[in-house]
């Protein structure tokens, strides 16, 4: 082999490689958090959330721009996004406010440390739920409206529990405000199951960043959020946070009022005629393969193109609202 074409070789390998590089950046920031929250530094533990989100986001933006997606670094992905937005957040929100979160019938639960706690229970379900909204994600990308989501993105999902940690923080060198466990209790509930509803959420980086007709004015006013977001994150994150939790039952039903207000599409129901078995089989829902599969070509875009042998590339929609 030429040592021109060793030289491509080499490059080639170093684009699959970056990719899962930063899933990797984002798997440690996840695993700093809850090594964080587990020794009670909170502020700290908090911020590796949305340290994680960053990376998160970095590599299905890489992987898109060197056209190096494939199944590998979809499952590799969605295995750290369960550890960086499912686990950290879960254990932050359980070892800062509802470790002692003890009411109802599971305050008579005979245990000598009482860890089957109300706020154990909490803890658990946003995990669970987590899970649950990456596996839908990873079976239904490519079905839906590439600008929306379904359902509360789990890395949002995970921002709003490390912002209102960082809230209770939000004067740095005082000592923190105590937060109410009843309302922790319930944002965390509240969070969890819209992670796994069915209401429609703005994809903001499909919305803003990839579809935008006036790029360089997005441009501008994304430089000025972050800033403000620099000098005043640890007041604004939360504010900003509650608006999209509570901006999905909103865009849900203008959605629906407008779909009510167009009527059915022209062709809605109806099943090819040039194969009847194939007709069928949709009918029944089988024999027809499913696109939509991880690492596909419907994948957050994705160009569906392998890996170098070896080298998997990372996920087609990383980053985007799993």
């Amino acid at each position: 082999m030429s040592q021109k074409r060793k030289n491509r070789a080499k490059e080639r390998r170093a684009v699959y490689i970056l990719p899962n590089l930063f899933t990797t950046f984002s798997l440690f920031a996840g695993f700093f958090s809850i090594v964080s929250s587990i020794n009670g530094r909170f502020a700290p533990a908090a911020w590796a959330i949305f340290l994680a989100a960053v990376f998160d986001t970095l590599d299905g933006t890489v992987a898109r721009m060197t056209r190096t997606t494939s199944r590998f670094g979809v499952e590799y992905d969605s295995l750290c996004d369960l550890v960086s937005f499912g686990v950290a957040p879960s254990v932050l929100m359980y070892q800062w406010a509802l470790r002692h979160v003890n009411r109802g019938i599971l305050s008579a639960v005979p245990s000598d440390d009482k860890t089957m706690t109300l706020g154990f229970v909490a803890a658990f379900v946003f995990l669970a739920c987590g899970a649950l909204r990456l596996a839908r994600f990873n079976v239904s990308a490519g079905s839906r409206d590439p600008g929306f989501f379904q359902g509360l993105p789990i890395p949002g999902g995970a921002a709003i529990a490390a912002a209102a940690v960082l809230w209770h923080h939000r004067t740095p060198g005082a000592p923190p405000f105590v937060p109410d466990p009843a309302l922790v209790l319930a944002l965390t509930v509240v969070t969890a199951f819209l992670m796994v509803s069915n209401l429609d959420y703005f994809s903001l980086k499909n919305k803003v960043v990839s579809h935008n007709n006036r790029p360089f004015e997005t441009l501008v006013l994304i430089i000025l959020v972050l800033a403000l977001v620099i000098f005043k994150g640890r007041t604004l994150l939360l504010p900003l946070g509650l608006i999209y939790l509570a901006s999905g039952p909103v865009v849900t039903a203008v959605r629906a009022r407008r779909r009510r207000a167009q009527g059915p599409p022209p062709h809605a129901g109806r099943l090819p005629e040039a194969d009847g078995e194939r007709g069928d089989a949709e009918r029944r829902g089988d024999g027809v393969p499913f696109t939509g599969a991880p690492g596909g070509p419907s994948a957050g875009g994705a160009t569906g193109k392998p890996g170098a042998p070896g080298l998997p590339g990372s996920s087609g929609p990383a980053g985007d609202g799993k």
